[in-house]
């Protein structure tokens, strides 16, 4: 075996060990190798881990057996040396990621993230180091803090829909408001503002199921088979409209009386490919009609928009919104509200 192929084992070994707490055994580890190629006996693989583990500081679990390697916690690896634009790159992702990844997910790059603003830190005579200063990113509309997830809960999801194998669990039942035991079989993620979603088929039921993932209490790997789903695909179960809420499977053409201001946003940022604006009437109003998904996200958007946005057609939503007015203003007269004609006289 030459030089060459023993520093490229080695190179992939090194990216195949994970930072603590995450752990693999040395089966493992032989397994990816060799499904990248590699020619190597067991013997080998020993010697380059004592070999590695001299290096770099690399921890071997021999509390039981098949051993378990990983990196020390926090360890940040240079290779490859990171640039100035992936830095920037980086530090500019960490706020976004932030929003939408749970905690103890981040925590695997969060080292990453360290290592592009230390690099940024040593460049100060570079323009590109002045970046993250002077652009910001921020959502349009109300943020909601993330839940908090349970430790180790993440790892062992993710490792479960990734190797494809059956998690036994304990999940919050949000409607009965107490622990249910479960056999989960994991088939997909989505990650949908601050909350994220495990897809996956429960016990030996067939239907995709939505879980949130901070309502898991523990999860652990199960003894019963991973049962798959063939016909599923995640990018179907979306597009279908399963985090709508559809009212209807057909879209719907959504006729309505919208303020000029918003109308302007809408020309640069439509809501569909065949959206339509009018001129502005007398009133400074315009027609807006465009063909959208019939549901309740979208009933959700447009009562955000209150009196500058008035729905035509269809016309259950017409009604639903006018519903909603009338119920907000008899609650607010109950409370004490009244109207600025009655407030005069």
């Amino acid at each position: 075996m030459s030089k060459h192929d023993t520093v490229q084992r080695q190179l992939a070994l090194l990216s195949l060990i994970p930072r603590a707490p995450g752990k693999r055994d040395t089966g493992t580890l032989c397994e990816k190798l060799k499904e990248e190629g590699f020619q190597f006996t067991e013997r080998t693989l020993q010697r380059d881990l004592q070999n590695l583990s001299a290096r770099y500081p690399l921890v071997c679990d021999t509390s039981s057996k098949p051993y378990r390697w990983q990196y020390v916690a926090g360890f940040a690896s240079d290779l490859p040396a990171m640039d100035t634009a992936e830095a920037l790159v980086l530090v500019m992702a960490e706020q976004s990621l932030a929003e939408v990844l749970p905690p103890s997910a981040l925590g695997h790059i969060r080292h990453r993230f360290a290592r592009a603003r230390q690099h940024l830190n040593t460049l100060q005579t570079n323009d590109l180091a002045h970046w993250g200063k002077r652009v910001a990113s921020i959502p349009e509309g109300k943020e909601l803090i993330a839940p908090m997830v349970a430790p180790g809960i993440w790892e062992a999801i993710s490792d479960a829909l990734l190797n494809q194998y059956a998690i036994d669990v304990d999940y919050l039942n949000r409607h009965q408001k107490k622990l249910k035991h479960y056999t989960v079989h994991p088939q997909g993620l989505v990650i949908r503002g601050p909350i994220s979603y495990v897809l996956a088929t429960i016990d030996d039921h067939d239907d995709i199921r939505q879980l949130a993932l901070h309502r898991f209490q523990t999860v652990a790997q199960s003894a019963r088979p991973y049962r798959p789903s063939p016909g599923f695909s995640i990018q179907s179960y979306v597009q279908e409209g399963n985090f709508g809420y559809p009212i209807n499977a057909q879209p719907v053409e959504l006729i309505a009386d919208i303020a000029s201001d918003l109308a302007w946003k809408l020309a640069e940022t439509p809501v569909s490919e065949d959206q339509q604006l009018s001129a502005p009437n007398i009133e400074g109003r315009v027609e807006l009609r465009a063909t959208v998904p019939n549901d309740k996200q979208t009933l959700w958007w447009i009562r955000g928009l209150g009196p500058a946005f008035h729905v035509k057609q269809p016309a259950e939503w017409r009604d639903a919104l006018a519903s909603d007015a009338e119920k907000v203003l008899a609650y607010a007269t109950a409370n004490g509200y009244k109207a600025a004609e009655e407030t005069k006289a």
